[in-house]
C-alpha cells in the first residue's frame, strides 16, 4: 500500500539524463526581519490509500561475489529472526504481502555488514580505503596500490622515472593487490607532488597498457590539444600549499532550499569558470536569495564536458577544468562561513564508458568477479553508453565506499545526491518502464537486490560519519521505504526528488491551454508522495534547461524575452502572463510539492535560452554554456521582478518554517474558479490560475480564528506585479459550522475569511500574534532590528579583522536584501555602516526641499 495524500503513486517517465561564516547571522537577522511572525503547529493529515491486491513469487537471487578478498563464500550465523520484523510493515501494513523479498535483502544487508566486520574490522575501516589504495605516505617512502587481479605484470611510470617502469616493477597479493614502496631519496619524495603518473599492467594476452590510477587524487589534460587523453597526477601538496579549513558545518536546517549549480558554467563569460571564482562571485547570490544548500553538479573528474558530469572518469578526482582540490575545498569552506550547507551529486549508478582515461581502462576481459563492472549485458547502459557496477564484490564496495567518505572527510562536503538511483534499484535500469504504484513493480526478481544493499551500507555509512548529513536519491520509480532508515527495512535515504512534478508542468505548459488546466491534476501531482518519505519538490532542474527542451520561462515568454523585458515600457500580454506564472508555478511546486525545494542556477531570474555544451554540432561554443547574471543585475531589466520573488519565498520559508511543517491541508480545489486553497503550517495559501477573474470577497478556509494579514503576494509591485492586494488590511476570521463537526463547516475547515484573489496571482496570509509582547505591527520595530543587525555587522568586521573582499561581499548582500525594503533603517544607521553615503543623502533632502 502507498502511504500518500490521497492514491496510488504513479509517475510517468524513469529517470534519464543526456549523459549525463561566523558573520552570517547577521545577513540571517536582517533577513528575517523582512517576513512577520506566525506561529507553527504540527499535525499528520496524510490519511492512508487503500492496498494493492497482488502479490509475487520471489525467487532467491544467487549468493554475493565477496570476490577475491574472501577466496570462498562465508557461511553466516545471521538468522531470519533477526530482521523478522522490519518497522516498514507498521507503516506500510500491505508490505506484509512483499515480507519475503524484504526479509531477504534485509538479510543480505545484514549479511554483508556482519562479513565487512568481521574481515575489515568496521564499516568505517573498510571505507577508509584511500589511505590503503592508490598513493600514501608511509614512514619515509610513497606506497602505490591497486587492484587487478587479471594483471600478469604491472610497473609504475611517470614524470619521476622518464616513463620507464623497469626499475619499478609491483609486486601482486594474492587478493589481486599490487603495490610497490618508494623510498624517499635525499630527504623529499620520489615521486614530487604535481607530477604526471601511470599505472602499466600487462594482461592476459601479453599486451602492455598505461592506466590512469584507480584510486587517483587529481587528473588534468593538455589544454592545448584536442581530444587529449588525461594523465594521473600525484597529488601531495607540502603544508604551506594545503587549504585549511576555517569554517565548521552548518547545522542541518528543518528543510532544505537547494541551488544546484554547476561550477563550470557559472561564468557570464563564455568559458570555463573556475571553484575560486564560483566561491566569490556565485555564492553571495545563493545566499542574498535564502538558499540554505548548495548542490554541486560535475565535480569528479569527467574527460567529457558535454556529459554535464555524469560520465565519471575518475571518482577520487575533482574536475581540473575548474581548479585544482585545494580550490575546492575553498569554495565549500566559503559555503560554509556563508552558512550555506553544500552536497555533491555523486554518480555511482555507472561509470564512463571512456577506456583510456576511465575506470573502464581496468577491464581487459577479466570475469565479473575480478572485475569493477558486470560482464556482457548486465554491465553496459544501452541508453547512457556506460559500465555498470558489480555492487556484490567486495573490492566494488571499498571502491564507492571509500568514496563517499574521501568526499565528506577531506572536502567536508556536507551530503549527496545520488544520481541515477532508479537505474540502480531494477535490472532494467527503468529503461522502458512505466511505474504504476503496483507494488510488483519494487519488489521482484526484477529488482537488483545487490544495489540496494549497497545503498543501505552507503547510507548507514554516511549518517554513521555525520549524523546530520543530507542524502537525496534521484529515483523516479518511487520505491517504498527508500527514504526509510535501514534498521526498519528501508534504504536509507533522506529525501527522494519529486519527478513527476515538472513533467506535469511542462505537460501543460506544452499541450494545454491556460483554460484547460486542471487544479486537481496539479494537486494530485504535487501531493502525490508517501507518507513518512520526504521530497524535494522543483518545478525544474538542469533536466528542464539542456538543449532540446526549454525551461518554464522560455516556454512561456519564448522569443518574446529578447524583445519584452524592459521596464522602461509596458509589458505585454505575452511577459505578462510569463512572468505571472512563473512566479506561481514555482511557489506552489516549493509550498505543496514536498518537504525541501531545488531551484536550478539560473532559474530564479527566469534565464532565457538553454544550456548547450561546446561540441562539433555548435562548433565547440561555449555561448549557451554559461549564466547571463548581467540580466538580473540590470535594473530597468524584468528578470530582477522574479528573481525578487524567488528570494521572497525563500524568506517565508526562512521564517515560518512552513516546508518542515507536517501540517498540510487542501481545503479548496475549484475547476471553475481555477482557485487552489491550502494550508502549510499555519500559513493560508490561495493561488488563482484563472487568466483573467478576479474574485472579490472570496472565502477561504482555515484552522485557527483570530487576524490574519498578507506576508507574500506575488502581484506585489516588487515583483512586477500590479498591487491590487492590501497589505495592511486585517482579515478577521469568522467561525464555520459545529464545532468538532468537520462535515458542518466550510470546506471542512471550522473557521473562514475573505480576500481579494486578483487573476494569476499567489497571496499568502498569516496569523497575527496578537499577545502583549508583540511589537507594534510597524517598521518601527523592524528598523530597530536592522538597526541592530548592521550594527553587529560592524563589531564582527572589526572583531575578525576579515580581508577587504569578503567585507566588500557581505556589504553587497546586506544592499541587496536592503534594495526591496529601503525604508527598513535609518539614515543614519545607513552611513554608519557604510551602507549609504552622506553626501548622497543631503543631495536627496536637499532636492526633496527644492
Amino acid at each position: 500500500m502507498l502511504l500518500c495524500s490521497s492514491s496510488p503513486f504513479f509517475l510517468a517517465r524513469a529517470s534519464s539524463h543526456p549523459r549525463k561564516d561566523s558573520r552570517s547571522h547577521v545577513l540571517a537577522k536582517l533577513q528575517s526581519a523582512l517576513v512577520a511572525n506566525s506561529s507553527i503547529r504540527f499535525s499528520v493529515k496524510y490519511p492512508f490509500c487503500c492496498p494493492h491486491r497482488l502479490s509475487i513469487n520471489l525467487k532467491a537471487e544467487r549468493d554475493f561475489a565477496i570476490s577475491s578478498v574472501l577466496g570462498e563464500n562465508q557461511a553466516m550465523t545471521t538468522t531470519e529472526e533477526d530482521v523478522q520484523h522490519c518497522g516498514i510493515f507498521d507503516l506500510d501494513p500491505s508490505l506484509e504481502k512483499f515480507k519475503d523479498h524484504l526479509i531477504y535483502r534485509s538479510k543480505k544487508y545484514v549479511e554483508q555488514k556482519s562479513l565487512i566486520e568481521k574481515f575489515e574490522g568496521s564499516l568505517e575501516e573498510f571505507s577508509q580505503g584511500y589511505l590503503k589504495f592508490g598513493f600514501n605516505r608511509e614512514q619515509d617512502a610513497i606506497v602505490y596500490r591497486e587492484w587487478a587481479p587479471a594483471a600478469q605484470e604491472a610497473q609504475l611510470i611517470g614524470d619521476f622515472n622518464g616513463w620507464d617502469g623497469s626499475n619499478h616493477k609491483m609486486e601482486k597479493n594474492e587478493f589481486g593487490v599490487w603495490n610497490i614502496k618508494i623510498p624517499d631519496a635525499g630527504g623529499k619524495p620520489s615521486i614530487p607532488h604535481n607530477s604526471r603518473v601511470k599505472f602499466r599492467f600487462k594482461h592476459g594476452n601479453g599486451i602492455w597498457v598505461d592506466r590512469i590510477p584507480a584510486w587517483i587524487r587529481y587528473a588534468t589534460v593538455d589544454p592545448t590539444r584536442f581530444a587529449a587523453p588525461y594523465d594521473g597526477v600525484h597529488w601531495d601538496p607540502p603544508p604551506s600549499e594545503r587549504y585549511i579549513f576555517k569554517y565548521s558545518r552548518p547545522p542541518k536546517p528543518a528543510a532544505p532550499r537547494i541551488y544546484e549549480a554547476h561550477v563550470g558554467m557559472s561564468s557570464s563569460e563564455p568559458c570555463v569558470s573556475t571553484y575560486r571564482e564560483f566561491a566569490d562571485t556565485v555564492l553571495p547570490r545563493i545566499r542574498a536569495n535564502n538558499y540554505n544548500t548548495v548542490q554541486l553538479m560535475a565535480i569528479l573528474e569527467h574527460s567529457y564536458y558535454g556529459s554535464f558530469g555524469y560520465h565519471v572518469t575518475n571518482f577520487f578526482a575533482v574536475s581540473s577544468r575548474s581548479g585544482t582540490p585545494e580550490d575546492l575545498k575553498y569554495l565549500i569552506d566559503k559555503a560554509h562561513g556563508l552558512g550555506l550547507r553544500v552536497l555533491m551529486d555523486v554518480v555511482h549508478s555507472h561509470a564512463s564508458n571512456n577506456v583510456t582515461d576511465g575506470l573502464n581502462g581496468f577491464d581487459v576481459g577479466q570475469g565479473t568477479q575480478d572485475s569493477y563492472f558486470h560482464n556482457g549485458e548486465r554491465g553496459y547502459h544501452k541508453l547512457w553508453d556506460s559500465r555498470l557496477f558489480n555492487y556484490a564484490n567486495w573490492e566494488v564496495l571499498r571502491f564507492l565506499l571509500s568514496n563517499l567518505r574521501w568526499w565528506l572527510d577531506e572536502f567536508n562536503f556536507d551530503g549527496f545526491r545520488f544520481d541515477g538511483v532508479t537505474s540502480m534499484l531494477y535490472h532494467r535500469h527503468g529503461i522502458n518502464m512505466v511505474f504504476t504504484g503496483n507494488y510488483t513493480e519494487y519488489f521482484s526478481e526484477a529488482t537488483d537486490v545487490d544495489a540496494v544493499v549497497y545503498m543501505m551500507l552507503a547510507n548507514h555509512l554516511v549518517h554513521n560519519l555525520l549524523p546530520d548529513a543530507t542524502v537525496i536519491a534521484e529515483d523516479v520509480s518511487g520505491m517504498p521505504a527508500l527514504c526509510r532508515p535501514d534498521y526498519e527495512g528501508g534504504v536509507g535515504f533522506d529525501y527522494r526528488l519529486a519527478m513527476a512534478i515538472p513533467d506535469r508542468w511542462i505537460d501543460f505548459l506544452k499541450n494545454k491551454m491556460d483554460s484547460e488546466w486542471s487544479m486537481k491534476e496539479i494537486v494530485w501531482s504535487l501531493t502525490n508522495r508517501r507518507y513518512t518519505e520526504k521530497c524535494v519538490a522543483y518545478a525544474e532542474s538542469h533536466d528542464q534547461a539542456i538543449v532540446g527542451d526549454k525551461t518554464i520561462s522560455f516556454l512561456l515568454m519564448d522569443k518574446v524575452m529578447y524583445s519584452g523585458m524592459s521596464d522602461l515600457e509596458p509589458a505585454s500580454p505575452v511577459i505578462e502572463r510569463g512572468i505571472a506564472l512563473h512566479k506561481m508555478i514555482h511557489f506552489l511546486t516549493m509550498a505543496l510539492g514536498g518537504e525541501g525545494y531545488l531551484n536550478f542556477m539560473g532559474n530564479e531570474f527566469g534565464h532565457p535560452e538553454w544550456i548547450d555544451f561546446p561540441r562539433e554540432g555548435n562548433s565547440w561554443s561555449y555561448d549557451k554554456c554559461r549564466r547571463q547574471w548581467n540580466l538580473v543585475d540590470t535594473d530597468h531589466l524584468r528578470y530582477k521582478h522574479m528573481n525578487a520573488f524567488d528570494r521572497a519565498m525563500n524568506l517565508l520559508d526562512d521564517r515560518f518554517h512552513f516546508l518542515a511543517s507536517e501540517k498540510q491541508i487542501v481545503s479548496s480545489i475549484s475547476e471553475e474558479d481555477k482557485v487552489i486553497v491550502f494550508e502549510r503550517g499555519d500559513l493560508v495559501f490561495v493561488f488563482n490560475f484563472h487568466p483573467e477573474n478576479t474574485y472579490s470577497g472570496y472565502k477561504v478556509g482555515c484552522d485557527l480564528p483570530g487576524k490574519y494579514r498578507v506576508t507574500l503576494d506575488s502581484d506585489a509591485f516588487e515583483f512586477g506585479g500590479h498591487g491590487r492586494v492590501g497589505h495592511d488590511i486585517d482579515h478577521f476570521t469568522s467561525p464555520e459550522g459545529i464545532p468538532g463537526v468537520s462535515e458542518t463547516n466550510f470546506n471542512n475547515r471550522p473557521n473562514s475569511f475573505k480576500i481579494l484573489s486578483p487573476a494569476r496571482t499567489c497571496v499568502v496570509y498569516y496569523k497575527v500574534d496578537e499577545t502583549p509582547q508583540q511589537p507594534d505591527e510597524d517598521t518601527t520595530g523592524t528598523e530597530t532590528m536592522v538597526t541592530q543587525v548592521l550594527q553587529d555587522s560592524q563589531v564582527d568586521k572589526t572583531a575578525e579583522n576579515p580581508s577587504e573582499e569578503t567585507i566588500s561581499t557581505e556589504e553587497t548582500t546586506v544592499r541587496q536584501v536592503l534594495q526591496d525594503s529601503p525604508d527598513l533603517a535609518s539614515d543614519e544607521v545607513l552611513v554608519s555602516s557604510g551602507i549609504r553615503d552622506e553626501k548622497e543623502i543631503d543631495t536627496e533632502e536637499s532636492t526633496a526641499s527644492d
